[in-house]
């Protein structure tokens, strides 16, 4: 295994403490939120810049639902997707221990430019708001092989106040606006309906937006396909774009590919959409709405020191173990989810989580657990291959892999196996080429982090519950700069919690934190069983972190920093402050300490840490409450 840097644990002791120096301090207590646990915990390395601490939580009371899921933030406010309601709830966190709803903003009767109006069953799948308020949501239509679109709102306003919409592709999964303000882009996954009768093309939408408050004309909206890339098109698409599976007719590879997450450079020129099943990106054009180029994100190799992974939840079957190893001859599919793009040394970068995905529509199943080839009609493992002697359930014979890719040349065995992401996030340059990935340190981290719940499943608490699936299973991430440095929030959808990693030095990214509010004593599955869901929902805090939104301290009421996160299992949205540690000083341009902003000055102090951290929790919290309570009464250090 590659060497591993060790990580400090703080302790629940010195957690609770820290809350209770909020307390003291006259800021209501975040465990006023009742989805606060009492100690989340946190892990951090031993050079660690920045803390997160939970500081108050919205709960819907929706459990398993998908009642909070992307996020974003403007002017005081989240705007999160609601997708149990179909719509958008909009918080205020002026007063971020407690965010309280102002309304919600639903897509149903919003007039179409084109005539007509979004018909009821519309569903919200994703939001994203411009500088100046101007909102927009993507809308999936009831039946969502038919063409979803764009509803468009005013975010400043004191109640819902939708102005129109337009029609895109199918299943606008995911909309984002670029920095400039000068185009909103959607991602239309087109998926098939679930017994497989239909499959719509899968599109990308650039809309260009008008000056002000308002919406666009349908006339302002460009779809970019994939036609170019068929059989004969103009375009090649590389050989391991994976088009694959059952096919209905028309356009193969337009039908096949299905974009999922849409990031847009800093220059507001080139957009990029993750392909999550084909394990691609395609590159968008914005200024002639055209797909120029797909790309090949490659495959991780888990025979490698350090990109091993426990892929086992029989490891024994009676008492399964953290066993995180190498297997030469198994590789993980990307597959991202979410991702980000941002700039360092005058270059983009993107950010990905590499989360996974099986494409499973009709009769057709890609996804099958090692041990079970070679039966059923399905094509054994090689006999020659390593892997021939690990299809037992405490190794590999578990873990779910595709049958599509790892057959020799002769089509009769799988010579490599593949299984669903790879556990890990990455960065990537404009080219495609990967210049980072963080390998195995998600499951080191979680299994030093709180061992007893090891890839634990977000809906119940056990250990080991995903290991032969996706692991932690990285969701989504957000891309944020405190004190002069670029850091990466990353959600753990099964297991939970937020990995923090500095970015500034795109190919060198180091591990800061993790902290999960999450109380692995309430398990939801037997909660639900036991008919105590409802009251025991509030205590597991939050469950299957899907949107993560980043907000500097400069828009931030409270002068810190902080961090948003939508939970889709627990129907939560829960905000963190992001405060520098005391270890965090730093020299400045002219020799001196930097400047760290209001409420994390803390870099000044020259502290050392305590051994158990306690020190360090006490000075951020109180650094954030003393500039919450500053902003509040108009003081400016």
């Amino acid at each position: 295994m590659k060497a591993f840097t060790p990580y400090r644990l703080l302790p629940r002791t010195a957690l609770a403490l820290g809350l209770g120096a909020v307390l003291a301090c006259g800021l209501a207590a975040p465990a006023a939120s009742a989805a606060i646990v009492d100690a989340p915990i946190s892990y951090s390395s031993d050079t660690a810049a920045l803390t997160l601490s939970a500081l108050g939580s919205y709960e819907t009371g929706t459990f398993d639902a998908s009642a909070a899921e992307i996020v974003t933030y403007f002017g005081g406010r989240l705007f999160v997707v609601n997708a149990a309601q179909g719509a958008v709830d909009v918080l205020t966190i002026e007063d971020p221990a407690s965010p309280a709803k102002l309304y919600a903003l639903a897509a149903e009767g919003a007039p179409l430019s084109a005539g007509g109006a979004v018909p009821a069953g519309a569903t919200a799948n994703s939001v994203a708001v411009r500088g100046d308020g101007l909102g927009v949501m993507a809308i999936e239509s009831p039946t969502k092989t038919d063409a979803g679109w764009l509803v468009f709102f005013d975010a400043n306003a004191a109640v819902a106040t939708v102005l129109g919409a337009v029609e895109v592709g199918a299943l606008p999964d995911m909309v984002s606006i670029s920095a400039d303000g000068s185009y909103a882009v959607s991602a239309n996954e087109g998926e098939p309906n679930d017994d497989f009768t239909i499959d719509p093309e899968g599109s990308v939408s650039v809309v260009t937006l008008p000056d002000g408050v308002s919406a666009p004309a349908q006339s302002a909206v460009r779809t970019a396909d994939f036609h170019d890339f068929e059989a004969g098109g103009s375009k090649t698409l590389p050989e391991d774009v994976r088009v694959f599976g059952p096919h209905l007719g028309g356009n193969r590879v337009s039908t096949n590919l299905e974009p999922e997450y849409v990031a847009i450079d800093a220059n507001g020129l080139v957009a990029y959409v993750a392909l999550q099943e084909a394990n691609a990106v395609a590159v968008v054009d914005l200024a002639t709405a055209e797909i120029t180029q797909i790309w090949p994100l490659g495959f991780q190799d888990h025979g490698v020191e350090g990109k091993g992974i426990d892929a086992s939840d029989r490891d024994p079957e009676d008492a399964p173990t953290v066993n995180i190893q190498t297997y030469p001859g198994l590789k993980g599919m990307y597959m991202p989810d979410g991702m980000n793009s941002y700039t360092a040394n005058e270059a983009t970068y993107l950010v990905t989580a590499n989360e996974g995905d099986a494409r499973e529509w009709g009769a057709y199943a890609e996804a099958v657990r090692v041990k079970d080839l070679g039966a059923g009609g399905l094509l054994p493992v090689c006999a020659d291959s390593a892997l021939a002697a690990l299809t037992g359930d405490a190794d590999l014979g578990r873990l779910t892999v595709t049958t599509e890719n790892g057959l020799n040349a002769g089509a009769t065995c799988y010579e490599e196996l593949y299984s669903f992401g790879s556990r890990s996030f990455s960065i990537w340059n404009t080219d495609g080429t990967q210049v980072f990935d963080s390998g195995d340190d998600f499951e080191r981290i979680t299994a030093a982090a709180n061992p007893a719940y090891f890839n634990s499943n977000h809906s119940e608490s056990n250990l080991e519950g995903r290991s032969d699936d996706k692991g932690p299973e990285p969701e989504n991430l957000a891309i944020g700069d405190v004190n002069g440095r670029t850091y990466a929030f990353i959600g753990l959808e099964r297991v939970g919690g937020i990995m923090v990693y500095d970015i500034e030095d795109p190919a060198s990214a180091e591990f800061v934190t993790y902290i999960n509010n999450r109380d692995f004593a309430v398990s939801m599955e037997a909660s639900v069983d036991a008919g105590t869901g409802a009251a025991d929902l509030p205590a597991a805090g939050d469950l299957g972190p899907e949107g993560v939104a980043f907000i500097a301290a400069s828009d931030s009421a409270s002068g810190v920093p902080m961090l948003a996160v939508g939970n889709e299992v627990s129907g939560t949205t829960t905000l963190f402050a992001i405060a520098a540690s005391a270890a965090a000083a730093v020299p400045g341009a002219d020799g001196v300490l930097a400047e760290t902003g209001a409420g994390d000055m803390l870099a000044a102090t020259g502290s050392e840490l305590a051994p158990a951290g306690l020190l360090a929790t006490l000075l951020v919290l109180a650094g954030a409450v003393l500039a919450f309570m500053f902003r509040r009464r108009g003081i400016r250090s």
